[in-house]
């Protein structure tokens, strides 16, 4: 059992597949850093100063200034403002794989196209090519 799992754990897909996650997390981490440091700070400013990881409905009743606030005071939020750069995030990350998977199935080796149908034989007497259809040979005159 030990020996299968070495083989199954060996394979290529499965090296590839561990490669794609680990490389996926790093990019993921940029993307977030990219949406919530470059990205929504001059969104924020031209909507009028907002900090959208700030907005957020106290459930409580009680006043708090931040969701990091409300967070420590163990107070219930619904936080929109980071499901904003949470969705933010998630069309970057997928905008960006799409044109991953368009890239590589751009440089894809593309299927060679059948080859033609002969239009031509050789006649067995003299090795001359002629039509498929012709029924004597134009140049031995031999009865196909």
């Amino acid at each position: 059992m030990l020996k299968e799992f070495k083989e199954f754990i060996m394979r290529g897909s499965v090296m590839d597949l561990a490669v794609g996650i680990v490389i996926g997390a790093a990019f993921t981490s940029i993307v977030g850093s990219f949406v919530n440091d470059i990205l929504m700070p001059p969104i924020g400013l031209l909507l009028g100063k907002v900090n959208f990881s700030d907005l957020f409905i106290n459930l409580s009743g009680q006043e708090f200034a931040s969701v990091a606030a409300a967070k420590e005071a163990g107070a219930a939020t619904l936080n929109y403002g980071l499901f904003i750069n949470n969705v933010i995030n998630f069309l970057i990350v997928a905008f960006a794989i799409f044109l991953v998977v368009k890239a590589v199935n751009r440089m894809k080796r593309q299927p060679e196209p059948a080859p033609a149908e002969p239009t031509t034989k050789d006649c067995p007497y003299c090795f001359t090519s002629i039509p498929i259809k012709a029924t004597r040979c134009p140049h031995c005159t031999s009865q196909l």
